[in-house]
């Protein structure tokens, strides 16, 4: 992480202002106590506690405190060329959940992989590099995955499975469709079953889902400041702007207007 806030000091990124990151990443935290803003929620950093991100999730870190550690990034074409089926699941499992805490005396068991990493990034020794670093970041996973079993139980099912297609399905046409039917539709499954893992894996109903998944990409398109009101409210398939105002009040109870304002 120091790299990064040599960055910052270069102006070359901005890590205490709320933006939209551009790739996936895992934040491991090594030492040192802070904040750090996701998707307009606070979490606490401390040591052992690690932080996945997702390409689109708006963030920023607390300027007043630095907190050490590392962060490894990756895009989209890794995850989708280089992790088997099997193996995409481990992923999965991580990145469902918005932090994790594996305890600070489990740190030090994380460090060989990350050695690792930084070694075969960094050699010019280019024979069978991609399939050495995913070999050492599935093992990673697999190892944080081992250190945080008991978050996970849940995830051990084919119900888990076909959540996050639905999941995958939610983030691919939710401005198409709000309507919990159409995805149980296109996933081939009945709307009580779809209702019933949607309780299982988030305590919410399919509809519940889509909304919160809504609202959050409503939140993230404000806080770029790219767009009117309007424009937005068009983007997320609401063609009339009332419908859209009487869709964001009724989650957050407010206007799209004001939660600029105090957002700001």
């Amino acid at each position: 992480m120091e790299n990064l806030y040599k960055r910052f000091e270069n102006h070359s990124v901005d890590l205490f202002s709320s933006h939209r990151i551009q790739f996936n990443a895992l934040i491991i935290i090594t030492e040192g106590n802070s904040t750090h803003d996701v998707d307009f929620k606070e979490y606490i950093l401390s040591p052992g506690v690690l932080i996945p991100l997702v390409k689109g999730q708006v963030h920023f870190f607390k300027k007043e405190l630095l907190v050490k550690g590392y962060i490894i990034s990756f895009n989209e074409p890794f995850i989708t060329e280089h992790i088997s089926e099997k193996n995409l699941f481990h992923f999965l499992h991580l990145y469902h959940t918005s932090n994790l805490l594996i305890g600070e005396e489990n740190i030090a068991l994380l460090f060989p992989f990350i050695a690792l990493l930084e070694q075969v990034q960094s050699s010019t020794n280019n024979n069978l590099k991609s399939d050495f670093v995913k070999t050492i970041f599935l093992s990673l996973l697999i190892q944080i995955k081992r250190l945080t079993i008991y978050q996970h139980e849940i995830f051990e099912s084919r119900r888990f499975k076909d959540f996050i297609h639905f999941k995958l399905l939610v983030s691919q046409y939710y401005q198409e469709s709000h309507n919990a039917k159409d995805y149980a539709n296109r996933l081939a499954i009945s709307y009580k079953y779809l209702n019933d893992i949607c309780k299982e894996v988030t305590n919410k109903t399919a509809k519940a889902f889509i909304d919160s998944w809504l609202l959050l990409e409503i939140k993230r398109n404000i806080s770029e400041k790219k767009y009117t009101t309007q424009e937005i409210g068009f983007k997320m398939g609401f063609p009339e702007p009332s419908n859209f105002i009487r869709f964001f009040k009724k989650h957050t109870g407010t206007t799209p207007n004001k939660f600029i304002k105090r957002y700001n």
